[in-house]
């Protein structure tokens, strides 16, 4: 599985100042997210959750390749399962969900499942974390910007506010295309930013360089 921008955003702009012991990555496709965080932290619990069966067996293997394989587990499970009979609660959950929620559907039903929404619905995903977060944790998500105030307003029936928003556009003169947005159950006023990822084709702004470094080998 490719890693896509994405991911490698939401997991170096992820906040730690609360330093989190356990940490949940849910849809961990390849583990990377949950692989950056064990670089970023010193958090003891870092469990991911993958139910696609090519994709699980991936994360595993990077997992115990990775220099932090003993913090490192990985579930294969369903978001419902796994919400429905784990009670540990945790201090950090992060997700990349699948959202592309376009009409048509290519003949690829493992990247149809990657790339779906239907494959975790947004209320289904917040209902799951607001079991699985603690009362003082946070939530981190990547989403698209056209549906930052849906989502925004689904976590807030269910007590999650959205308290940190960065928003992301590929150059200077395109359209905002993702949100990453921080969600905790204390209403505080939003904090917002704007990040550019490119100046041109594969020249990269000062910004992206500076949150993403520690995590490519040549950038």
């Amino acid at each position: 599985m490719k890693i896509g921008t994405d991911a490698v955003l939401l997991g170096a702009w992820t906040s730690l100042k609360n330093q989190p012991f356990s940490i949940l990555d849910i849809g961990a496709g390849t583990g990377i997210l949950s692989l950056m965080l064990a670089q970023r932290s010193a958090a003891e619990v870092i469990d991911a959750l993958e139910i696609d069966n090519l994709a699980y067996e991936q994360c595993v293997d990077n997992f115990e390749q990775s220099p932090w394989g003993d913090r490192l587990f990985c579930y294969h499970a369903s978001l419902e399962e796994f919400a429905n009979e784990i009670d540990d609660q945790y201090d950090l959950i992060i997700c990349n969900p699948p959202f592309f929620a376009e009409d048509y559907k290519t003949k690829n039903n493992q990247r149809d499942l990657a790339r779906f929404q239907e494959a975790m619905p947004f209320e289904h995903l917040l209902e799951s974390v607001s079991k699985l977060l603690n009362k003082n944790g946070v939530f981190a998500v990547v989403i698209p910007y056209n549906q930052e105030s849906y989502f925004i307003s689904i976590a807030s029936k269910l007590g999650l506010f959205a308290h940190k928003i960065l928003h992301v556009k590929g150059n200077p003169s395109s359209e905002i295309k993702r949100s990453l947005i921080e969600f905790s159950y204390n209403k505080q006023n939003i904090i917002k930013e704007d990040l550019t990822i490119e100046f041109d084709r594969h020249q990269y702004t000062p910004e992206y360089i500076n949150l993403t470094k520690e995590f490519y080998l040549k950038m």
